[in-house]
């Protein structure tokens, strides 16, 4: 495919034009570009690799005439991209008509129905926003992670033994851009031979100290993280916007976490904990969005997962009135021993029904 590109707009009468999108299979932020009704999948080199024609029809979205590059193997992840650009142009819409699998075989990859086609007598596949943010064809960086099997130990809390867990995360994990704020947003587990300083910096403000308790020395500190090594229930993450250093979070396995004991937790619960440090970046939009990601990493990181737990202060106002537009559940208040904490979660099922992606 060899076909020129036009500069490419911003925006067309106030919709999108152009739409960022990382694939979970390769490096950089590939663009979609709106030219009327066609789409142009283009790679960070400036290639175009994917094409296809987009009708409105009635209610209905569908994609047509999708053309891939010859000889790419990530088909899927390719369909993917042009299928979020779709749904980020248009928020409201629940589905998109995909070309039956004899026309486009990668959407045997995405697509779970057959629907007659409201256009051409023939079937069409249908692909569901819901179904599009739980594959991980897009985000979660796939040469970053293993998955482990359920393989049962004797290793954890004699009550709440779990499975083997598979290790920490190496290199970027997630990233997604977000169109509510033009920022891209993204994972990658800390290193504390590199990220001390700046933790250092952030869990000495006394805005964050007040929750986390951790104003310690940096040599306190680095052992902190250096006792998270030797831990695998839980590791530590460095989140960024558009590569600028912006919070640190907490990923944690429920059943053999603190919060274990409290509620009746599966083997592959997870849940979190977070902070903003850079004060360039906190505000409602950011730490929404922030709220939001985390949750669809966690959801996108094993399909096992169905629940996210959380124990944020009982008197943190703040933090939980971001809970109802995440889909969390404000469930009970119970004593640990350090707070009295609030006991939220979040169900898989609802999450990607509900928060908009």
């Amino acid at each position: 495919m060899n076909i020129q590109l036009r500069e490419k707009p911003d925006q067309t009468d106030g919709i999108l034009a152009v739409t960022k999108h990382y694939l979970g299979s390769d490096d950089g932020a590939f663009e979609v570009r709106f030219d009327g009704s066609k789409l142009s999948l283009v790679s960070p080199a400036g290639i175009r690799i994917a094409q296809a024609v987009l009708i409105r029809h009635q209610a209905n979205l569908l994609l047509d005439d999708v053309v891939f590059e010859v000889g790419r193997h990530d088909q899927p992840q390719m369909l993917a991209a042009l299928a979020d650009a779709v749904f980020c142009r248009f928020p409201d819409a629940g589905q998109l008509l995909l070309p039956p699998v004899e026309e486009a075989w990668p959407v045997i990859a995405l697509a779970t129905a057959r629907t007659a086609d409201p256009v051409a007598d023939k079937l069409r596949t249908v692909l569901k926003r819901s179904v599009l943010r739980q594959l991980p064809l897009l985000w979660r960086k796939q040469a970053s992670h293993l998955t482990y099997p359920a393989v049962e130990t004797s290793i954890g809390p004699a009550d709440r033994l779990p499975p083997l867990r598979s290790p920490r995360p190496n290199g970027v994990m997630y990233e997604r851009w977000l169109p509510e704020i033009d920022l891209t947003l993204s994972f990658r587990p800390i290193d504390r031979r590199h990220d001390l300083d700046l933790f250092h910096e952030w869990m000495n403000d006394g805005r964050v100290s007040f929750f986390w308790e951790l104003a310690q020395s940096r040599e306190d500190l680095d052992g902190y993280l250096a006792a998270q090594e030797q831990d695998p229930h839980i590791f530590g993450v460095i989140a960024s916007l558009d590569g600028e250093p912006s919070g640190y979070l907490e990923f944690y396995w429920g059943k053999e976490d603190r919060l274990g004991p409290y509620y009746e937790p599966t083997d592959y619960d997870r849940g979190w904990h977070g902070l903003i440090g850079n004060k360039r970046h906190l505000g409602r939009p950011k730490t929404m969005a922030l709220f939001r990601s985390v949750t669809h990493y966690l959801f996108l990181d094993d399909p096992r997962t169905q629940l996210i737990v959380g124990e944020p202060r009982a008197t943190n106002h703040k933090m939980l009135s971001y809970c109802a537009h995440a889909a969390y559940d404000k469930v009970k208040e119970f004593d640990f021993p350090h707070k009295r904490a609030m006991f939220v979660c979040c169900q898989r099922e609802r999450f990607f029904s509900e928060v908009p992606l």
